[in-house]
């Protein structure tokens, strides 16, 4: 009888102990497949995300254009017509490379942001910020890596400005400061920049641009004219003004080049990306023109 009951106590003890493994086995499991980024980050994107499904960040829907396409054809109907939905579905693998190389711009993005301050120079500013993405991309040959060298352009430098070895140019506190810079999966292109200052007195300025981007990205879609887009940001653009040293300055533009402006943006362009080529065939003018494509 005694032996009967220290055989079922072990029996017990047992028992317990491989449900205690168990456990331990399931939690470890689960930190493993859940990485979370250190600070600074360190782990690629794609060890953060091993199955593959990276954040999707924001889907707007299609806007209906200003002008309908002749053949009454709409981007609405990618959304009602099973078809195009089937169509849409065949490409998720591009989506899953093009979302990948955006959570490492992301990533990337906010970390520059949380260290970069005036009086350091730009160079050393581009180095940090491209070794990080090199390493978020986990970058190889021409699998992964960087899309185009960074620009940091200052004040009336609208864009493409790269410092070179032995240029000592040096971040301000009164400069505005415009950083783009690229990743790539398998050629699929994130290209994005952002605008900052670290003089509050630019603030509205800094709206103004934020404005004018996010309006054009809410304008943008199929079927929507290129001219339209133009138009639509340069009226966020030219609603705004901005007090410097107690003068007022309206904001506006036009295609022949006069203004009246903070900053003069009639002449900057966007074009559209494709596979490995992040300037191809069609240019986005960013005020009102007749250029419809």
């Amino acid at each position: 009888m005694l032996t009967l009951t220290k055989q079922k106590q072990q029996l017990k003890r047992n028992r317990k102990k491989r449900t205690t493994t168990t456990s331990v086995t399931n939690n470890t499991s689960i930190s493993l497949s859940r990485h979370q980024q250190t600070n600074p980050p360190s782990i690629p994107i794609c060890d953060l995300y091993p199955d593959g499904n990276y954040p999707e960040g924001q889907i707007l829907d299609h806007p209906i254009p200003k002008v309908p396409p002749i053949d009454g054809s709409l981007a609405i109907n990618r959304t009602t017509n099973e078809e195009k939905r089937m169509l849409d579905m065949t490409q998720i693998e591009i989506y899953r490379e093009l979302r990948q190389a955006a959570e490492c711009h992301r990533q990337t993005r906010k970390w520059v942001m949380s260290w970069i301050e005036s009086g350091m120079k730009m160079i050393d500013i581009c180095e940090r910020l491209e070794n990080m993405n090199r390493t978020l991309i986990k970058e190889k040959d021409l699998e992964a890596g960087l899309a185009f060298p960074t620009g940091c352009s200052l004040n009336n430098c609208a864009a493409h400005y790269t410092p070179n070895n032995g240029d000592n140019t040096i971040l301000q506190y009164d400069d505005v400061c415009k950083i783009d810079f690229g990743t790539h999966i398998n050629g699929r292109i994130i290209d994005c920049a952002w605008t900052f200052a670290f003089n509050p007195k630019y603030d509205e300025l800094i709206k103004a641009v934020r404005d004018a981007t996010n309006t054009g990205l809410q304008t943008a879609g199929i079927d929507v004219r290129l001219c339209d887009i133009g138009e639509a940001i340069q009226e966020v653009m030219e609603s705004y003004e901005i007090e410097l040293d107690g003068k007022l300055y309206p904001n506006s533009a036009d295609c022949t080049g006069r203004h009246r402006s903070f900053e003069n943006f009639y002449k900057l362009l966007k074009s559209n990306i494709a596979f490995f080529i992040f300037r191809n065939d069609k240019s986005l003018i960013i005020i009102k023109n007749e250029v419809c494509s």
